[in-house]
């Protein structure tokens, strides 16, 4: 897995790192398991300072999407996927009633909106883009 930050974004570091380790979880591209570069040796390749790396790591740990085992190293959670797409699903939650209050507010009726998202779902659906299933609990 291939980390890249942009120092000039208004992103913080450290989200930048962890939002790329979660969408590398969610992708599949890492899984349960996988060991991660050392605190250190991420800040080297990155060329940031290792507290940013370490401020990443702690939060991603506090989620449940890495844990670190001692002086072995530090890996991909088992549940880390659940974890990433619950945190996915909170944060799609927030932003589309964000959204939707704005609309409401501009007086766009319910039927409204529901015909202009699902216009736009089917237009990007088109592209190819964004098709990953959601998953269900128990299979």
């Amino acid at each position: 897995m291939e980390i890249q930050i942009d120092i000039d974004d208004k992103i913080p570091l450290f989200t930048q790192v962890m939002e790329q380790i979660k969408h590398a979880v969610i992708s599949g591209e890492l899984a349960a398991g996988y060991a991660l570069p050392s605190i250190r040796q991420l800040a080297n390749d990155l060329d940031i300072n290792n507290k940013t790396v370490a401020k990443a790591y702690r939060l991603l740990e506090r989620d449940n999407i890495i844990q670190t085992k001692g002086y072995r190293g530090t890996f991909i959670h088992p549940g880390a996927v659940e974890n990433c797409t619950t945190d996915l699903n909170a944060w799609v939650s927030t932003e589309l009633t964000k959204t939707i209050t704005t609309f409401r507010n501009a007086d766009v009726t319910d039927s409204e909106i529901r015909i202009a998202f699902a216009d736009v779902m089917t237009r990007n659906n088109t592209s190819g883009r964004n098709t990953r299933q959601p998953e269900t609990k128990g299979n």
